[in-house]
């Protein structure tokens, strides 16, 4: 069942994502070549709370940790470790939190230090792919039309989407319907109305689709160990077209935490 939320729950969700988007930018700026994976994930569970929301993914379904960070050929959901960075690496960094009761979903692939041209173009073809998409999010279309124009940027680019996880609704819930795949045919699936929030997160391999789970529960990789990318924006369907909630404003609110 889709659950519409009023114009107050979009307010509210619109201020969770400014949270997390700063969150996000912060972390970005720190993953540099010797830090772990767990300086990372404490950062983020102290900035969260002193916003005063609680770091969602901590305990959720049993996750250990605050973030997920995954690493080349992991896609997503990777454990933080004592694990350092390197130059040459690309880190996703996947983070959700909640405020006032609303979840905000969001991530980022980057590059650490100086990545290869092949590692930069997959980072630049996977968030143009989450970009596609959301230009999809508008009132009368369908999931499926987001769903398709992200599979037909990635594979006109020579590379795959993973089939196994998807994208989701958003809201009082971190997953909620509909499931927002990155592959599918257009003007199909449910469709889009005003007060619907999805999470839209291409997962890009570099290689072929197929993605295993690894000994951890958790932690997935790409089955010929080529990488892969991920970028993931929690967007609002509006009247007016999409409005990314998760994207950072121009004047945060706060900035000295």
């Amino acid at each position: 069942m889709i659950i519409y939320k009023s114009a107050a729950e979009v307010d509210l969700m619109r201020e969770a994502g400014q949270i997390l988007a700063e969150s996000l930018e912060r972390l970005q700026v720190m993953a540099v070549p010797g830090v772990t994976l767990l300086e990372l994930d404490r950062e983020a569970d102290r900035f969260i709370r002193s916003r005063g929301c609680v770091p969602g993914f901590k305990g959720y379904q049993g996750f250990p940790n605050s973030l997920c960070t995954s690493v080349n050929d992991q896609v997503v959901h990777g454990i933080p470790t004592n694990r350092k960075l390197r130059a040459g690496d690309l880190l996703s960094l996947d983070c959700g939190l909640i405020h006032e009761g609303f979840w905000a979903d969001a991530g980022v692939t980057v590059g650490i230090g100086a990545i290869s041209p092949a590692a930069q173009r997959l980072l630049d073809v996977t968030r143009q792919a989450l970009a596609t998409g959301i230009e999809q999010v508008r009132v009368g279309n369908r999931v499926g039309d987001v769903s398709a124009a992200i599979q037909r940027q990635v594979e006109e680019a020579g590379f795959n989407v993973v089939r196994q996880y998807v994208g989701h609704g958003i809201g009082r819930d971190m997953h909620e319907d509909p499931q927002v795949p990155n592959f599918g045919v257009a003007g199909r699936g449910p469709l889009l109305k005003p007060g619907m929030v999805l999470a839209i997160e291409p997962m890009v391999n570099a290689g072929g689709p197929d993605v295993a789970l690894l000994g951890d529960g958790w932690t997935v990789v790409t089955v010929d160990h080529s990488l892969s990318a991920y970028f993931e924006h929690s967007v609002a369907v509006t009247p007016d077209g999409p409005e990314v909630l998760t994207a950072l404003s121009p004047s945060p609110v706060r900035r000295d935490v």
